[in-house]
């Protein structure tokens, strides 16, 4: 497979999320490089994801929480499953040298992430825009409501 790379198609016109993007589209691709080498260079490049996914992740959670999205949110659930998934399938390589699922995992991330990137976390960029919000500060220019939280992903289609 391909490995995925950088590109204006992965922007979403948000500045810190792009950045963090940016980074988790590097480290897929070190992990990728490293899928027909031996074992130990793999399972670091695919630790060195999982880090940085674990933050990446909190980060935008952090940012709905404080926007208003429902703590039972989508997008949020999917982050879950994710990471659930990449840290399972480093456990299975560390505890009995079965690289198979990890080797996996790093193709599918390539396929999954940029249908997250463009849906799920685009949706988001565009949830932050309209509360005004800054992540520097973490203040919204226009405080949510808490009758109005989002218990979707926070896109038109879904609720």
């Amino acid at each position: 497979m391909t490995p995925l790379t950088w590109s204006d198609n992965l922007a979403i016109d948000h500045p810190q999320m792009d950045r963090t993007h940016e980074e988790f589209v590097a480290l897929l691709a070190n992990a990728a490089a490293a899928l027909p080498g031996a074992d130990a260079p793999l399972l670091q490049a695919f630790d060195e994801l999982i880090t940085h996914t674990v933050e990446h992740f909190a980060q935008e959670e952090r940012w709905m929480a404080a926007t208003g999205f429902a703590p039972e949110n989508c997008h949020a659930f999917q982050h879950q499953a994710v990471l659930g998934v990449m840290s399972e399938c480093a456990k299975r390589a560390r505890e009995g040298a079965d690289f198979e699922p990890l080797r996996l995992a790093v193709d599918e991330l390539a396929i999954w992430f940029p249908q997250h990137a463009q849906m799920m976390d685009a949706a988001l960029a565009q949830h932050l825009a309209s509360v005004g919000f800054d992540p520097a500060t973490g203040q919204c220019a226009t405080p949510p409501q808490p009758a109005e939280a989002l218990t979707g992903c926070g896109g038109q289609r879904c609720g």
